[in-house]
């Protein structure tokens, strides 16, 4: 159950890092791509999540 909360909390702050540089990108394809990256990092924790909730019930 660690390891899951573990990868949820790193997938989080990696996609929070990429919104951060999505941010701060001044050309178009760079914030194009860590959007990308941003909404991918954030549905894996997603998955992650609800396999830890299939587990525990």
């Amino acid at each position: 159950m660690k390891d899951y909360q573990a990868s949820i909390e790193k997938l989080r702050k990696d996609a929070a890092e990429a919104a951060l540089i999505r941010d701060l990108a001044m050309d178009g394809a760079k914030r194009d791509v860590f959007n990308r990256l941003y909404e991918h990092l954030n549905r894996l924790a997603d998955e992650v999540e609800r396999a830890m909730r299939g587990q525990t019930a």
